[in-house]
Order: C-alpha cells, then structure tokens, then sequence
C-alpha cells in the first residue's frame, strides 16, 4: 500500500476519533464568549477535523506528484471524504448547532454526485472534481469548524462567520451538485 492510500486510511480512522470528540463535549476547559460555550473537546475535534480534513488535497497531490495513483486509491478518496463530512454534519445536528434539513440537504448531493460517478465509471467514463466543488469542500471544512468550535474566535469581535459560512455553504452545495448534473448529463441520458 503505497504513501498516498495510507493517508486517505488514516484520514478514515479520524472519523470517529473528531465524532466521540465532538459528541462527549467533555470540559477539561470551556471557553464562553456572549452565552456561546465551547469545549475543549470541541476545540480538540475541530483541530482534529481540519487535520483530516486537509489530507484529502494531500493524498491527492503526492499520488499524482509520485505517480502512486491507483483504482484503490480513486474508489477510496471519496469515500473518506463523504464519511468525515457526513459524520461531523450529523454530529452537529446531534449538539443542536445545525438544522437537520441542511444536513440531509448536504448529504444527498454527495450521494447523488458520487451516484452520478458510479454510473459514469460503470460506461468507462471518469467525472474529475470541478472547480466549484473544490470551492465547496473548502467552503464545508470552514463552515463545519466554524459550528464545531461555536463560533469562536469571531464571537470575540460580534462576527457571526458560522451563520454566513452556512448560508454560502448550503448555496454552493446546491450550486455544485446541479453544476455536476448539468455538465455530466449524456451520463444520464444514456
């Protein structure tokens, strides 16, 4: 198993090492700024999340920098990708700092778009990662800290960055999601 893979396993493993974090809320030390607290799990969790998080640009990159890409490699980079985002969108729905709905929301377009992947894998085509939807993994990594550490540090200066990182997310992932379908449609057709 070459570097690149190891990396996407271990992004993997964080999964449930960021959701018992962020779940237990345990408060070893608590920071409260305006009747917001947040955990030092919390803060563990999103350190962690932005951690496994930024492997996927990694594991990408040094596959294609050493030639180490393999089909192993293709099937599993989405997969890591779709369960860290899901696992922590659920957890924040679970600690009340999200609305279910943009959660299902978000969720199904993964869903959908991977679906699409599949179908086109299966007629030997390969849909490669449109701008947009790079835009929206980094606009989700951001948003999703943003709500795991409860606003903080923008609650210091009155910014609510989580509330319009979430509306901006909730946009793009519908923008992206239709951008994939419309783009890739004689996938469907067919």
């Amino acid at each position: 198993m070459n570097l690149a893979n190891r990396i996407t396993i271990a992004r993997i493993f964080l999964v449930p090492v960021v959701t018992f974090l962020l779940l237990i809320r345990y408060n070893f030390w608590t920071v409260t700024i305006n009747h917001r607290t947040t955990t030092g799990s919390e803060m563990i969790a999103a350190l962690v999340f932005i951690l496994a998080a930024s492997t996927d640009g990694l594991d990408g990159y040094i596959a294609r920098k050493r030639q180490l890409v393999t089909n192993f490699g293709k099937f599993l980079d989405p997969i890591a990708d779709k369960l860290l985002i899901s696992a922590v969108l659920i957890s924040l729905v679970q600690m009340q700092r999200l609305s279910a709905w943009v959660a299902i929301l978000i969720i199904s377009r993964e869903f959908a778009v991977t679906g699409l992947r599949l179908v086109a894998a299966a007629e030997g085509l390969v849909i490669a990662a449109s701008r947009i939807a790079k835009w929206k993994t980094a606009v989700q990594i951001v948003t999703m800290a943003a709500l795991m550490l409860n606003n903080f540090p923008f609650s210091l200066i009155h910014f609510p960055l989580d509330q319009l990182a979430l509306y901006v997310m909730v946009v793009i992932t519908v923008w992206s999601g239709i951008d994939y379908f419309v783009k890739n449609k004689e996938v469907i057709q067919e």
